[in-house]
């Protein structure tokens, strides 16, 4: 018996849990210029979160699904893409999506229910939210095809969850995105939970990374964790797909510190105590450990830090708390180009009622 194909799986790590380098960083994390930004953008995020869940549980906001723990996930691709590329995101990635310009209130009018959240007011590039698991990792194929087709120098990352990649939809897709050559980054966060199904329940492959052989490209593994690893693993990847060198999936390893949403209970499928011992590997105080050694960070700059994003999650979380209510027609505003008048006679009827104004 022979052997035809071997493959192997990378991983990276830049900083350990402690905040102590375990190998020579890239060239951008060795500026503290750069680094200051991206954690400030976690402390942002975090910051977010809490007071997101408090909108909920005091019943001023829908289910809300936290990305605490996994803030250096968001972050990471975030600053690693340009401004033209395309973010086909599922419901997570805040901290990507407020790097590039996302409003904070939307994404809370997004979990209120409102519609306009999506027609963003800073960012007409990227897609909205996707809630149902793995269908945007075909509408990602789509986009990515449509910018290889216009022949520029642009490239699409699409975020999605470990349990997603057990779903046909992501396997159709990562499928095409192969054969098709197209410029695409996949980012799995495996947080170790689909939903409340622990990783080896759902899947048996040892990596995730491992999927994207069959499809015919590379697949590697990072700390998700480490925002350093996270920037240079999609930079890397970002430059390939622009090069016309395919696509890549990049399993960023991570854990979900919250529920899955404001909906679940976690405490019935996981320990006090494992919930934790995964607290040690949080992103955010490996990279302050790192900074406040550098000396370009302490107290005076945390505390200032603090203040000045709990104003501003406050002057978002007001704006969205003034936002009239929309207009119980706009469910009839977007489907189609001309209206079906079974849809016309239905929005009539509404309106007669007195629900609307005409």
């Amino acid at each position: 018996m022979s052997t035809i194909a071997e493959f192997k799986i990378p991983y990276s790590q830049f900083l350990d849990h402690k905040g102590e380098v375990v190998q020579p960083l890239p060239e951008f994390a060795q500026d503290s210029k750069i680094l200051i930004p991206l954690y400030r953008a976690m402390v942002e995020k975090r910051t977010f979160d809490s007071k997101a869940i408090a909108l909920q549980r005091t019943g001023r906001m829908g289910t809300y699904a936290s990305s605490l723990g996994q803030e250096a996930v968001g972050v990471g691709i975030g600053a690693a893409m340009k401004a033209d590329d395309v973010l086909v995101p599922s419901y997570r990635e805040y901290g990507a999506q407020f790097w590039r310009g996302v409003k904070m209130r939307e994404v809370l009018l997004y979990w209120s229910g409102d519609e306009r959240s999506n027609n963003y007011e800073c960012q007409k590039t990227d897609l909205p939210i996707c809630v149902t698991i793995g269908a945007h990792a075909g509408h990602a194929v789509g986009v990515a095809y449509a910018l290889k087709l216009r022949n520029k120098n642009q490239a699409a990352v699409c975020t999605i969850g470990d349990g997603a990649t057990s779903k046909g939809d992501f396997y159709e897709a990562i499928n095409a995105a192969g054969v098709w050559k197209l410029p695409l980054v996949y980012v799995v966060s495996n947080n170790k939970f689909a939903i409340s199904i622990r990783y080896e329940q759902q899947t048996a492959a040892q990596t995730i990374a491992q999927k994207a052989i069959a499809a015919g490209f590379s697949g590697e593994q990072i700390d998700g964790n480490d925002v350093i690893a996270v920037r240079q693993a999609v930079d890397q990847a970002l430059q390939k797909a622009r090069r016309g060198d395919g696509p890549t999936l990049i399993e960023a390893m991570t854990y979900r510190l919250s529920d899955h949403t404001t909906a679940d209970d976690a405490s019935r499928y996981r320990t006090q105590e494992e919930l934790s011992q995964h607290w040690v590997f949080e992103p955010i105080s490996r990279l302050r450990k790192y900074l406040t050694e550098l000396k370009v960070w302490g107290k005076n700059e945390e505390d200032a830090l603090i203040k000045e994003c709990a104003a501003k999650v406050q002057r978002e979380v007001d704006e969205y708390l003034n936002t009239p209510p929309q207009d119980p027609s706009g469910m009839f505003d977007h489907l189609y180009e001309t209206l079906p008048s079974a849809f016309e006679d239905q929005r009539e009827e509404l309106r007669k009622k007195g629900r609307v104004h005409a």
